[in-house]
């Protein structure tokens, strides 16, 4: 049995493909468009699924949508109706694009399918899973567990911004929601966009900036304490109330009343790319913590609801990692597993998956030791042969090893020797993290590697913190986590005795000063709180990726590496070893490996300083 899932027209637009419960293929549009959350209908995903399971549209017994537009479009009107007669502007700019497109989706599905081949005369089932469903499905169908606790957390699908449901076997069951505009997701998004970054996108980097706040600082306390009395009520069950009075979202075009925000917490609006002072990272680490409580609040609820030792998340909000380490150093749960694409995306796979198992009521076939998701190594592949025609294109100069393990070797001693590599290898992820197969490499152990890495090849606020891929069996080795973390979803600290001891007027240093200062014998990794996003590098999944960082280990001693996404600031995460090629020659990036090809920059035709990729992405 063959089934199609869909995300579109919000953000994060995707599409993937199962064959009888199996995940065959799963990609988001932006990787092929270059356009980062790109909400557009996923043709070049579904074309890229279809053609990857060796099926067409006419051959599928379904085509699945991760959500209900009708049931958006009521509490659309029931929103404006109940705020009137604020957000007229916003009604009279949403109606049209509604009464025009998303309020008759299925013609607008089906002309769009309609262009990659689909036949309307032999027509293929379609069928509309709520939001929230299709995130717990994406969760739970996939994980190692018989049953579990399904908490999904995002901004808002029709009506529920949270949930907490029970997967048994090949049933889901919602025990409990929360409706909007009372939402976690959107306070967390109200304060990523008062704090200057991107709302839909810039939400990791709230999370990445909230440790520069102080701890001990008497402002981060009052903050939370502002946050708790006049925006948002918390309760024991994890359910919260938003005083709407504070929030424009529901109606307006814009998240906050910026002045109301400005007079409660004693500060303007930061602008984007503005220099960050203490008070944005103090505010940050205040509604960091708060986020917390109720995560935490929430999982507890979902733990008295359903007894079960295990948790699946998924949702926007389950991409926040510290807060998944809290969940999982709580102890609530004896297991947790997270969907790496837990934001909208992953609402394509949950959509097929709960058609599979809810709508044609079939079985589930369950691993009980690892999850269904391949690592989520889960996009297209590539040849030699593409390799060979990219450089023929480009004039490129490179290196072709017989023997992976010989180019293990040296590439491990480019990296020891402080290079900066790009790392393109089989199938590309699903998911925001870039996972080994599509990455910028580099050696934990140097102290100038982030600031290289932020500045001269992602060109990117100096701030944000990179991941290590550590060797599943090392993990214990250097961080405060004996368990597994293949999707870089969780945080953990660095091991008391790899850590330095911070200067006496830590503290009171610059956010700039405090990035610098040495924390580990892992510099390059260990974020301002000694803290670390871990992804556990396992043989089983990525058996290439293992090699190599046991090849640095061998030469090192450090089973582990510094691993960053493939792209620069505003760009998707490359695709194509064309898509690498070129990120390659526009950054300072030191060597590219793409398969087994190696392309040394000093080797490498003048690229055209014309083309410049500041002209071509949009800022995220």
């Amino acid at each position: 049995m063959l089934i199609l899932g869909i995300s579109a027209f919000y953000h994060d637009s995707a599409a993937a493909l199962i064959d009888d419960g199996r995940i065959v293929a799963a990609a988001q549009e932006e990787r092929f468009t270059r356009q980062k959350h790109d909400a557009g209908f996923p043709a070049n995903a579904i074309r890229f699924c279809l053609e990857y399971g060796g099926t067409t549209l006419n051959e599928l017994d379904a085509i699945v949508f991760y959500d209900k537009p009708l049931l958006k479009f009521e509490r659309l009107l029931e929103t404006y109706y109940t705020f009137a007669p604020r957000g007229l502007r916003s009604f009279l700019m949403a109606m049209p694009v509604w009464m025009k497109d998303k309020l008759f989706l299925k013609r607008l599905l089906r002309n769009e399918l309609k262009k990659l081949g689909y036949d309307s005369k032999k027509p293929v089932k379609l069928l509309f899973p709520e939001h929230h469903l299709s995130h717990a499905a994406s969760a739970f169908y996939p994980s190692p567990f018989e049953n579990a606790a399904i908490l999904t957390i995002d901004g808002v699908g029709e009506w529920a911004t949270a949930s907490i449901g029970l997967g048994n076997g090949k049933t889901i069951t919602i025990l409990k929601e929360l409706h909007f505009p009372h939402s976690l997701g959107l306070l967390y998004s109200a304060f990523t966009y008062f704090l200057g970054f991107r709302v839909n996108s810039g939400e990791y980097k709230l999370m990445g900036l909230a440790p520069y706040g102080n701890p001990r600082s008497p402002e981060v306390d009052r903050y939370v304490e502002l946050i708790k009395t006049q925006l948002v009520e918390l309760k024991e069950d994890g359910s919260i109330w938003l005083d709407q009075t504070y929030f424009d979202y529901a109606t307006g075009l814009r998240m906050v009343p910026e002045k109301k925000w400005a007079s409660l917490f004693g500060m303007p609006k930061r602008n984007p790319e503005e220099e960050l002072k203490p008070e944005h990272a103090n505010l940050g680490l205040a509604i960091q913590r708060v986020t917390e409580e109720v995560v935490i609040n929430m999982a507890r609820e979902a733990r008295r609801l359903t007894g079960s030792d295990n948790l699946v998340l998924a949702g926007g909000v389950a991409l926040n990692c510290v807060a998944n380490g809290k969940i999982q150093k709580s102890g609530i749960f004896k297991n947790v597993f997270i969907q790496p694409a837990a934001g909208d995306a992953g609402g394509s796979l949950g959509a097929a998956l709960a058609a599979y198992h809810i709508y044609f009521d079939k079985n589930r076939v369950i691993d009980y030791t690892d999850d269904a998701l391949h690592g989520s190594y889960l996009g297209p592949t590539f040849s030699d042969l593409d390799v060979e025609l990219m450089a023929k294109k480009y004039k490129a100069v490179f290196r072709h090893y017989d023997d992976f393990s010989t180019l293990s070797d040296e590439v491990a001693r480019l990296l020891a020797d402080e290079n900066v590599v790009g790392w393109v290898q089989g199938r590309m992820e699903f998911g925001p993290r870039a996972l080994g197969n599509r990455s910028i490499l580099g050696d934990p152990r140097s102290a100038d590697m982030q600031k290289k890495l932020n500045l001269k090849i992602k060109y990117r606020e100096s701030f944000r913190p990179f991941a290590p891929s550590v060797l599943a069996e090392d993990c214990r080795n250097y961080f405060d986590y004996d368990g597994v973390s293949p999707y870089m979803l969780l945080v953990h600290p660095v091991l008391e005795n790899r850590r330095k001891p911070l200067p006496a007027d830590y503290d009171t240093l610059p956010l700039r000063d405090k990035l610098y200062v040495q924390r580990s014998d892992l510099p390059s990794v260990t974020h301002v709180d000694f803290s670390a996003r871990i992804q556990t590098v396992h043989h089983e999944t990525n058996p290439r990726y293992w090699q190599l960082i046991d090849a640095f280990k061998r030469l090192t001693g450090f089973g582990v590496l510094v691993n960053t996404s493939f792209n620069v600031r505003g760009e998707p995460i490359v695709n194509t070893p064309e898509d690498a090629y070129r990120c390659f020659m526009r950054t300072e990036m030191d060597y590219l490996v793409i398969g087994n090809a190696v392309f040394d920059k000093k080797q490498q035709p003048d690229w055209p300083e014309k083309d410049n990729w500041q002209t071509e992405y949009v800022l995220d």
